[in-house]
């Protein structure tokens, strides 16, 4: 225990966008090149959409919004934050309703969540939200805090000898450590990129109004088939819809120290 609270003593990173402290000892030249080869192998095995409108829609707000990100990286004393990372953006053909980014900044929507924006300003919104969780190194975290839950377990089973104990041991562990630890910091990690994508792309020119409208329709189209927020790795729609409500006139805010003052 005294050198798991070391580990994650040590291996803390500031966040720039929130000030905050997190766990990740996975440093870039680490995760970046394995996260590279990921998205590559993935591409080749999905049906990249290329040439449309929609595609070049993707990779268009992709850019304004990472740009923006990098403005306020460099205003607020990171410059050079993002010089590791390469920015790619690619629509997949794909009726799922998602969208994902790896670290480094490989993103990818699938043509399914499309419709549900309804346009440019609806990709912004989840353009945002992607862009934030690698600017967070979100998946560096899920990959510490994964690491530090294995290793709790490895010494659970090492420390307990009767099996009937350690059985009972593995089943405590495995649903406590989900639930108490591990969802919770998925719904954290969801938060946070909700908010630092709303900021970025107010800073980017596009409403951040629509992003509660689109969860709105999110809410929809899932028929509020979900499970409770607690054993869920994400908050629920309705959770999002009042933040991101809340939050929608502080991001204008925070654009016009950029003088951005009228949005798409």
């Amino acid at each position: 225990m005294v050198l798991l609270l070391l580990v994650a003593v040590v291996a803390c990173k500031v966040n720039p966008f929130t000030g905050k402290k997190t766990l990740n000892f996975y440093p870039n030249s680490q995760i970046f090149p394995m996260a590279f080869a990921q998205y590559d192998q993935f591409l080749e095995q999905n049906n990249v959409v290329e040439g449309t409108s929609e595609a070049q829609t993707i990779e268009k707000v992709g850019k304004r919004i990472s740009n923006a990100a990098e403005r306020w990286l460099t205003a607020n004393g990171y410059p050079g934050y993002l010089k590791d990372y390469q920015w790619e953006y690619n629509l997949v053909n794909d009726e799922t309703v998602n969208a994902w980014c790896m670290p480094g900044g490989k993103i990818v929507f699938y043509t399914g969540i499309l419709p549900i924006c309804q346009g440019e300003t609806g990709i912004a919104v989840v353009m945002g939200h992607e862009v934030a969780h690698a600017l967070a190194d979100h998946g560096a975290q899920r990959m510490s805090a994964g690491t530090l839950q294995q290793i709790g377990a490895v010494a659970g089973n090492v420390a307990i000898q009767d099996p009937e104990k350690r059985n009972m041991f593995n089943q405590a562990y495995g649903i406590g450590s989900a639930v108490g630890v591990m969802l919770p910091f998925s719904r954290s990690h969801e938060t946070e990129a909700d908010r630092i994508g709303l900021q970025i792309m107010a800073i980017a020119g596009y409403n951040p109004d629509e992003a509660a409208e689109l969860w709105k329709r999110m809410k929809a189209n899932s028929g509020n088939a979900a499970p409770p927020e607690f054993l869920s790795t994400h908050p629920s729609n309705d959770t999002r819809i009042n933040n991101l409500t809340q939050w929608a006139p502080l991001a204008k805010e925070e654009a016009r120290k950029f003088g951005v003052t009228t949005f798409n």
